[in-house]
């Protein structure tokens, strides 16, 4: 199979053998891959969980494809079933599912859509259901709501019930777009006024609730913007790791900020995640209520390009690696 792996002189196509499905595990053929943020980082060394970009081994972390193989003890699903999964070497024309963290995908959308949704999904049910603890009628801020994953969190939040829910932006032509996915208020964090705009939509009380993907210098407004005894959940720093944090402001306000990446958790863990998210999330999946923009389809030769775009941060939604 042709696979893509990050090579000695940077990303490059190779052929290499299938994998073979062990125990509970199922072969994919793989008909479309997206990017996410993390590929750029293990091209540069990192690992994002058990995930490296290990010489030889393909990329990539969601895909959606059709099975075309069952390993011993798969009861879940069958050859030809069009499935979808966040997984380890997904930029390739064949990859290996495990039974329990596969999504079927509903009928009529494609595989470039399809790829599009597992680790949105489950990383926004995970912050906002999990840690976040969301009760019917609270108030919801995603702050960088114009990300694919903060896309997916208003979604999610108005599905589990969410009466409020605000999405920031510092990019106007993005946060015009944030209605569409759910928003109810699209504010822009540099403006000097927009923790009183949050104050002004929740009552002056502030919100329940903030997912928060920009911490950095941000993180004392995004306090100043919930409401006492309310809860922060960390998903990403695109502000930056660091910044000044007035503890005296947390403590008074009785916040509990809560870290949740994927990255420290044992596979028992990833798949309780999973579960969870399939269990709350499953109907909306099926009925197609659940959706991120699909900002441009690269052919697979074409991954440069495909990288590129995500490294320029030109995108709205998702990059797709379309193989078949």
């Amino acid at each position: 199979m042709r696979a893509l792996i990050n090579g000695a002189d940077g990303p490059q196509i190779i052929d290499t053998d299938n994998p073979k499905p062990g125990a509970n595990q199922v072969l994919v053929k793989v008909h479309a891959c997206s990017l996410n943020r993390a590929d750029l980082l293990m091209l540069n060394g990192a690992t994002h969980g058990f995930q490296s970009a290990q010489a030889n081994q393909p990329m990539g972390m969601e895909w959606a494809g059709e099975v075309v193989e069952l390993g011993v003890g798969v009861k879940a699903w069958k050859v030809g079933d069009r499935v979808m999964s966040a997984g380890m070497g997904a930029f390739a024309e064949y990859t290996l599912g495990f039974e329990w963290v596969m999504y079927p995908i509903p009928e009529g959308m494609s595989y470039a859509e399809a790829t599009t949704l597992p680790v949105a999904i489950q990383t926004m049910h995970d912050a906002l259901a999990s840690n976040g603890q969301l009760k019917l009628g609270q108030s919801v801020l995603i702050q960088g709501a114009s990300t694919a994953v903060g896309l997916m969190g208003l979604q999610v939040a108005k599905q589990l019930g969410a009466t409020v829910v605000i999405g920031t932006s510092t990019n106007a032509e993005r946060r015009a777009r944030l209605s569409e996915f759910g928003a109810d208020l699209a504010l822009d964090s540099r403006d000097p006024e927009w923790v009183q705009k949050v104050l002004d939509a929740t009552g002056g009380k502030g919100v329940d609730l903030v997912i928060d993907h920009v911490a950095g210098d941000l993180i004392n407004d995004t306090m100043r913007a919930t409401k006492v005894a309310g809860r922060i959940v960390n998903i990403g720093r695109l502000g930056g790791e660091s910044g000044h944090f007035d503890f005296d402001l947390h403590n008074m306000k009785r916040l509990t900020y809560i870290g949740a990446s994927f990255r420290t958790r044992n596979p028992l863990e990833i798949v309780q995640v999973i579960q969870a998210a399939k269990t709350t999330l499953g109907d909306a999946i099926a009925k197609r209520a659940l959706k991120l923009p699909v900002d441009a389809v690269f052919a697979f030769d074409d991954y440069a390009r495909a990288l590129e775009r995500m490294q320029r941060n030109e995108h709205f939604g998702k990059i797709v690696l379309q193989l078949v």
